[in-house]
């Protein structure tokens, strides 16, 4: 029998951790299978009186923990919209090493959640809902929207926001100006394919015209460090508005609280044998 897990890359903040929990629930209601949620690091940090009474799992021990007790044919859904090293690099050496103390075990891994160069449409159906219903809810019309991830060392991985960003383009039409923007980036050219930084891109749409309001698209999967109330971005917003009296900065809810996401979720397990499968050994 297979086991399961859905895999985020973690966080230091309860939030994130709870919403993964969330996800895999819905999407084993979905499935009538159980979606065990481990993230690869971190989110074992958080104190357990923070996440309900039970501390949260990271992979390697959680491999360790089923292996321990028979489980040898897993099955990995990540949380990832691109190609992350946490995936190609981390998963699979992690892997290795826990086969080399306990044994052989297949590990079946889904394609990340905007696989390129198809894509991954249902994601671009998500973000055109949020930033609809946020103008909606705002009584905007929106004609200035900035669709920011967190920024990546890998090129891959910036692609996917790019072919986001194009699908989102078309359906928002001409009238609407788009740009794109990461909340961090490594300096220098060698990562001039990220695009601009966020604050810096809200400083000049601010001073180029403060009474039009601009609306984040905002690329991220659940509230923590980064996205969500008191994260980075939160704060970069703060900062642009109070330096430029009048401008607004409105923001769309994460891809993670959208009821989509659990459908594509629910809908890659029906594609389990197209999934590579690292078969893990102990020589």
């Amino acid at each position: 029998m297979r086991t399961l897990l859905l895999v985020d890359n973690g966080s230091k903040r309860p939030e994130s951790t709870l919403n993964l929990r969330r996800l895999a629930e819905e999407v084993s209601a979905r499935l009538g299978e159980t979606l065990h949620p481990i993230s690869l690091l971190h989110s074992d940090q958080i104190p357990s009186d923070r996440l309900e009474g039970r501390s949260a799992e990271t992979f390697a021990p959680a491999l360790r923990r089923l292996i321990a007790q028979g489980c040898r044919d897993l099955v990995l859904v990540p949380l990832f919209f691109g190609p992350s090293r946490a995936l190609t690099q981390y998963v699979p050496e992690t892997a290795a090493e826990v086969a080399a103390e306990l044994g052989r075990f297949e590990l079946q891994i889904a394609p990340e959640l905007c696989p390129l160069p198809a894509g991954e449409p249902r994601l671009a159906d998500i973000l055109i809902d949020q930033v609809q219903q946020t103008a909606l809810a705002n009584a905007l019309k929106a004609q200035r929207v900035v669709l920011v991830d967190h920024g990546s060392p890998i090129p891959q991985v910036t692609a996917v926001r790019r072919w986001l960003a194009e699908q989102l383009g078309q359906r928002l039409g001409s009238g609407v100006a788009l740009e794109q923007a990461v909340m961090e980036r490594r300096p220098g050219p060698d990562y001039d394919f990220n695009g601009p930084l966020l604050e810096d891109l809200l400083i000049a749409l601010a001073e180029a015209d403060a009474r039009t309001p601009v609306l984040l698209s905002m690329l991220f999967l659940s509230a923590g460090r980064h996205a969500g109330a008191g994260g980075d971005i939160a704060d970069i917003c703060e900062r642009v508005m109070a330096a430029h009296p009048g401008f607004r900065i409105l923001t769309s809810p994460l891809v993670g609280d959208h009821p989509g996401l659990v459908e594509i979720l629910a809908a890659r397990m029906a594609e389990a044998r197209r999934w590579s499968t690292l078969s893990l050994t102990d020589t």
